[in-house]
């Protein structure tokens, strides 16, 4: 199917899943981020090799309760600049919540404003059911399925130093009323110069699900960074005009020392 992918946010997709075969979307508990943590990042646009901020994505992560556990609220705000917004608005708002304790979701909301089109999602997630709650109905869903942003935050904590390069990797993501079977290929590690500096990084290739904006297939690569916080740092993709990059330009209270950051 053709879908309607958010252009901010379709980092959210891909910053970071990359598992070894064997591994599972059940078993791994948080050690890569903290409530308080904030992350911003630029999106740059680029045609005929000319690069302008068009906009920016925000990550905050807290800790609340619902039905008496502890969970992880993140929250992802993405919107354009004014002067972009005169050709292509952009509001997203992305939410998690997932248990502090298994890194798996309990409820996720996407409401969305994009160049005139609009999409709110309410999904409740019930484990013991392997069911999705939505606004449209109730959907069928692997074990341990992840949404969108509870993904990203999930997957921050594998061990990257067990993948080898071409290592290909499979996971389930409930989208849009749908679930999504994806992989991501490992590419090895690397240094990398951003907007906010110089980083030993981690780059992969996702499966992109074809959309309005970005082709499918692994047309995009995505480098994180090469320490214990797992954060991205710089993502690039070709588009239906030009081309996109992504850089994180800030970031507060994560939970190690950004040590993969060799100059500014």
């Amino acid at each position: 199917m053709k879908a309607n992918r958010p252009l901010v946010f379709l980092l959210l997709i891909i910053v970071s899943f990359p598992l070894r075969a064997g591994d599972g979307f059940c078993e791994i508990r948080n050690s890569a981020f903290s409530a308080g943590e904030q992350i911003t990042l630029k999106v740059f646009y680029t045609v005929v090799g000319a690069y302008f901020g068009a906009g920016e994505a925000n990550f905050n992560t807290t800790v609340e309760h619902m039905n008496g556990k502890a969970v992880y609220h993140i929250v992802g705000d993405g919107k354009s600049y004014s002067f972009y917004d005169n050709f292509f608005k952009v509001r997203d708002k992305y939410e998690t919540y997932i248990d502090t304790a298994t890194l798996q979701p309990y409820r996720f909301i996407r409401n969305v404003y994009e160049g005139g089109y609009k999409k709110y999602e309410n999904v409740t997630f019930n484990k013991a059911a392997n069911s999705a709650v939505t606004n449209k109905g109730v959907y069928k869903v692997p074990e341990c399925v992840q949404d969108v942003l509870s993904a990203v935050y999930y997957s921050r904590n594998i061990d990257f130093n067990k993948l080898k390069v071409n290592d290909k990797i499979n996971f389930s993501m409930f989208l849009d009323n749908e679930v999504y079977e994806m992989y991501i290929r490992y590419l090895g590690k690397e240094t990398i110069k951003t907007k906010y500096g110089k980083f030993k990084a981690i780059k992969f290739k996702p499966l992109l699900i074809k959309g309005t904006i970005f082709e499918g297939g692994e047309k995009m690569t995505v480098w994180v960074s090469d320490d214990k916080n797992h954060i991205p740092v710089r993502i690039e993709s070709p588009i239906s005009v030009g081309s996109v990059k992504i850089d994180m330009i800030s970031y507060r209270n994560l939970r190690y020392p950004l040590t993969s950051l060799i100059s500014l």
